[in-house]
């Protein structure tokens, strides 16, 4: 199990031809780039968590029935730093990294200080992101790299703090009609205030300025004062509907205090991560339109969670569905030294994810009786209001046991059926994949012995009318490393299996990524 997840992979840079079986779609062209850690051990040294290593892309391009792999680690500063070391010396989140001890007092002492506001990394190992022609690696720093979704070259590196002041973003961010993206980040006590901002980057910049980058063109939404000062939420994604932006601040908070002394006292960041069992989850309603935040206060209970899968209005309500949890046991799955070689049998969620459905009544009667359900859609989600005049929500349990949600984009923020996840129960471990259907409850499997899944991308046909029009791609790896790992196509409506592209390598588990068409791909000689 080690070799799964701790083991370092070899990058292959020049593209490997896939042995394809099956039937491919001859309409399927074009990259599908991912993004994961690859590398956990450098030198003598060894990073504590699995979501710290350094970031590995891969991708497989389909190019007229034949599909060609590649893979390369992303050559990024931390990369570059700890490489030429031959140790970790640039810290990630849930691992703190040291000066050489050999090094003087002074030196030392210098080190200390620089480090209460960290310098954060740029090894952005979680996803990849779309902006106007260019494609970027995305962590959660304020660090994005640009990267060719050709050759996976890595080229410069962008800081978003020169143009909004967050010090953390999300690498979930959600694009408009026009291709313009909207994303969040953390402005950590700034001027003062501790904020959640919500920014726009724009798909294109004005032909005068076609030396500029479209970042220069970034504008701030709007900002969320944090309900703490120096206890900010932590999030991962959030949520989009035709005329609201959704934010969820739940009680799981970074701890300012401590993260600027962690250094210090010889502990990663992620000790300074805590959930609050008994506090509440506000709900955020941003008006597109206005920039404003609805006024009424919407709440549940505490509860952590990672994806927001869709969400959309319907009479007067905003609907949307996310995977919860009970407690941040999810995080703490991934540390290394839990994921030994029994792991499947020894580690163990002591939380099961549920997709999660809030039905929020934005407009309801304001005359409403106290401890009345406001939500009038057929649902058995409640929202009920309270003396102070907040609102609190519980959820319908839609299922559990999935993750890594994803959907037909082209519903995002709109009435829709299917979510695409990676089926998980008491193990973080993905062994199928499952699509979803949140109107009727069904819910179908594509799993095989000692296989494991990564997050399925939906790809729509390019002439599709129905949601599931498509295919489903999904890499998967086999337990034993020495069985080669492979590609797998599913028609996307049947959820039966097309084809397979298998590769002859070592395929690393990845997290996130996007498929690419072939009309959006600037040729190599551009």
């Amino acid at each position: 199990m080690e070799t799964l997840y701790g083991r370092n992979k070899e990058e292959h840079p020049e593209p490997v031809k896939a042995e394809v079986q099956g039937q491919l779609p001859t309409w399927l062209q074009g990259i599908l780039l991912r993004n994961g850690p690859g590398m956990h051990t450098i030198g003598d040294s060894k990073y504590n968590h699995w979501f710290d290593g350094l970031a590995l892309l891969h991708s497989f391009t389909f190019k007229n029935g034949e599909v060609y792999y590649r893979s390369k680690y992303l050559r990024s500063d931390t990369y570059n730093c700890n490489i030429e070391a031959n140790r970790i010396v640039v810290s990630e989140f849930g691992t703190m990294a040291y000066p050489d001890p050999c090094k003087n007092i002074f030196a030392k002492a210098f080190s200390y200080l620089s480090h209460t506001i960290p310098e954060f990394t740029d090894n952005c190992l979680i996803n990849i992101m779309k902006a106007g022609d260019d494609f970027y690696a995305t962590g959660e720093t304020n660090f994005i790299r640009k990267i060719n979704p050709q050759t996976l070259e890595t080229l410069e590196k962008v800081d978003y703090n020169k143009y909004v002041a967050v010090n953390l973003a999300t690498s979930h961010p959600h694009y408009d009609s026009a291709g313009n993206i909207l994303n969040m980040g953390t402005s950590i006590v700034d001027k003062g205030k501790t904020k959640y901002l919500l920014f726009k980057i724009p798909s294109s910049v004005p032909e005068q300025e076609k030396k500029k980058s479209c970042f220069k063109h970034l504008e701030v939404v709007c900002s969320i004062p944090s309900r703490s000062l120096l206890h900010p939420s932590y999030y991962h994604s959030f949520g989009i509907t035709e005329n609201y932006i959704i934010f969820i601040e739940q009680p799981f908070r970074l701890d300012i205090l401590k993260m600027a002394t962690a250094y210090i006292r010889g502990v990663s960041w992620a000790s300074c991560l805590a959930f609050s069992k008994d506090d509440k989850t506000w709900f955020h309603f941003i008006d597109r339109k206005t920039k404003k935040e609805v006024s009424t206060k919407f709440y549940t209970d505490a509860l952590v969670f990672f994806h927001h899968i869709n969400a959309y209005e319907e009479d007067g309500h905003i609907i949307f569905d996310i995977i919860a949890y009970k407690d941040n046991s999810l995080y703490d799955m991934f540390y290394l030294k839990n994921l030994g070689k029994d792991f499947e049998e020894c580690t163990k969620l002591t939380s099961i994810p549920t997709c999660r459905r809030f039905v929020v009544p934005l407009q309801y009667d304001k005359d409403a009786v106290l401890d009345k359900n406001l939500v009038t859609l057929p649902s058995t989600a409640t929202a009920v209001k309270e003396k102070d005049g907040n609102i609190y929500c519980q959820p319908e349990i839609l299922c559990e046991g999935i993750e890594l949600p994803r959907i037909n984009y082209d519903y995002n923020g709109k009435k829709y059926k299917y979510v695409f996840a990676t089926k998980v129960q008491w193990s973080p471990v993905p062994t199928k994949i499952a699509k979803f259907n949140t109107q009727t409850k069904e819910m179908v499997h594509w799993g095989q012995d000692d296989c494991w899944p990564s997050e399925p991308v939906f790809v729509p046909s390019p002439d599709a009318k129905e949601e599931d029009d498509g295919v489903v791609l999904t890499c998967v790896v086999k337990t034993d490393p020495k069985d080669p790992p492979f590609l797998l196509i599913l028609d996307a409506k049947t959820f039966t299996e097309l084809g397979r592209a298998t590769v002859n390598v070592e395929m690393h588990m990845d997290l996130h990524g996007m498929f690419i068409p072939q009309q959006d791909k600037k040729t190599e000689t551009e």
